[in-house]
């Protein structure tokens, strides 16, 4: 039997550093179909995802986005769309 009573120190791994929360959500046209991607805010890419699912309207719900990416702080993140892509994009910023 354990004499901590239920109140054990937590293990090594909660001690460990957090991941960065994500900062920015762009749904962009990717050859023909929509497209949401998740960046940090040093715009390092998170994930990729179809643009139709629920989890994006829920992360979108009561922000308003900024429309196009055509900004050079995108140009390594979305080096993978064209100029036209990029000027139609919305980009979300969410909040942490």
């Amino acid at each position: 039997m354990s004499q901590t009573f239920g109140m054990e120190t937590p293990s090594a791994h909660s001690l460990s550093a957090h991941r960065q929360p994500t900062r920015y959500l762009v749904v962009i046209d990717s050859g023909g179909s929509m497209v949401a991607r998740l960046f940090l805010a040093s715009r390092e890419p998170v994930a990729e995802f179809d643009a139709s699912v629920e989890e994006v309207s829920h992360m979108t719900n009561g922000l308003v986005p900024e429309t196009g990416a055509g900004g050079s702080e995108w140009d390594v993140a979305l080096q993978g769309h064209n100029r036209s892509e990029r000027a139609e994009a919305k980009v979300y910023t969410l909040s942490i």
